[in-house]
């Protein structure tokens, strides 16, 4: 097979690789970007649901360069949020192969660059690429994840990961649990009870929970206060607005909302109506999940069963890197996350780099695209310097 040569390969079409991309053609160093799907951001544009919007201000959430456009809303909803990717790629010239899998990445010993051995889903054929750089931006979310669950896999009713949820439309008048008091499930047993499902909520650990305007004002106190302060705020805001929720079966961490993520990545939750609907009954909370007996039986660590008609798991992904990515050890650890602690995270040995790996959501891989992108400047520009001197 021809060996395809590219200075840079990034692989990954999500918004980490698409901002990388971009930061690499604004210091016009030739790039290509590698999708195994058919489309750019393909989490954003097939596995979302429909009532999904940026958690964040537009303002913390814009890729490098580009700003969202002043007519947009400030939580800027799914499909703007794919209009402007679509601009984006369209205003600095993305070059996307899509359908190509990644089967393999390794140092080739001979000339000292990345080899890519490719799948091209839409031929067959295999592809091979070579590059002096590697840029892995196939992200955290690569993989759904659900738990294992003692008896799952007898459960006669209705299983899903929230990936495949659009709405509620088809579940009106049936029993739904929702597994994961994350973003995606706190607004998914919102819509769903919305939709006139009875609706339930697995809360398994404990959690800070603020409407999306209380995390934008967060968001600009940190700008002028220290992190403890900003915390200690937000949570008498919480406190206000939703009282003592330790009844209905949510409990607040203590260490701050902020603090937590810096720490690790830990996000609060955004409510966008859920905790209100706890509070009347409309949504019920349950504690973790003991075991799914007969039928459509589940049964709770405390003791309780219930009977559900469908189950709804919003328990998040998992990365891929260490299915394709054999020299990994120069950056990744044996989790497929990067070793260094952000905000040292991006950048590894022999010319590899981690764009979308650092737990801080779209103002995090406008971090690491703009690192990556200076830093393979910085390498290249000082090689033609030494050459020329």
């Amino acid at each position: 097979m021809q060996i395809i040569e590219v200075p840079v390969v990034i692989v990954g079409a999500g918004p980490a690789g698409i901002a990388t991309a971009g930061c690499l053609n604004k210091l016009k160093i030739f790039n290509i970007v590698l999708e195994k799907d058919d489309c750019p951001v393909s989490l954003w544009r097939k596995r979302a649901y429909d009532r999904l919007k940026l958690h964040l201000g537009k303002d913390f959430c814009s890729l490098p360069h580009y700003p969202f456009p002043s007519d947009f809303p400030n939580f800027v909803p799914r499909v703007d949020f794919l209009r402007y990717i679509d601009s984006y790629i369209a205003h600095f010239g993305i070059d996307i192969n899509y359908n190509c899998s990644v089967d393999s990445a390794f140092i080739d010993q001979s000339s000292g660059k990345w080899r890519l051995l490719v799948t091209n889903n839409s031929s067959g054929a295999g592809e091979i690429y070579e590059a002096e750089f590697l840029v892995v931006a196939s992200g955290e979310n690569s993989e759904e994840y659900i738990p294992n669950i003692k008896g799952l896999e007898n459960y006669q009713g209705e299983s899903m990961h929230c990936s495949k949820y659009l709405n509620g439309r088809e579940m009106y008048k049936k029993n739904v649990l929702v597994v994961g008091c994350g973003n995606s499930g706190m607004e998914i047993a919102y819509d769903l009870s919305t939709w006139g499902a009875y609706t339930s909520i697995v809360i398994r650990s404990q959690v800070h929970y603020f409407s999306k305007e209380m995390v934008y004002a967060g968001m600009l106190l940190l700008k002028h206060f220290t992190v403890e302060k900003v915390d200690k705020i937000m949570i008498v805001m919480s406190k206000l607005k939703y009282g003592n929720m330790s009844k209905y079966g949510l409990m607040r961490p203590k260490e701050g909302p902020f603090a937590l993520k810096i720490k690790g990545g830990t996000t609060p939750t955004i409510d966008v109506g859920c905790v209100e609907k706890i509070k009347k009954g409309k949504v019920k909370v349950y504690p973790d999940i003991s075991s799914i007996k007969e039928g459509k039986v589940v049964k709770f660590v405390d003791g309780q069963h219930a009977h559900f008609d469908a189950i709804i798991f919003a328990t998040g992904y998992k990365t891929n890197v260490l299915k394709w990515l054999k020299d990994y050890k120069g950056l990744f650890n044996e989790n497929g996350m990067p070793k260094p602690s952000y905000p040292n995270h991006w950048k590894g040995e022999h010319g590899i780099y981690s764009a979308g790996f650092s737990r801080r959501g779209l103002e995090g891989i406008s971090f690491d695209a703009m690192k990556i992108a200076n830093d393979i400047n910085f390498t290249l520009t000082s090689r033609v310097n030494q050459i020329t001197s």
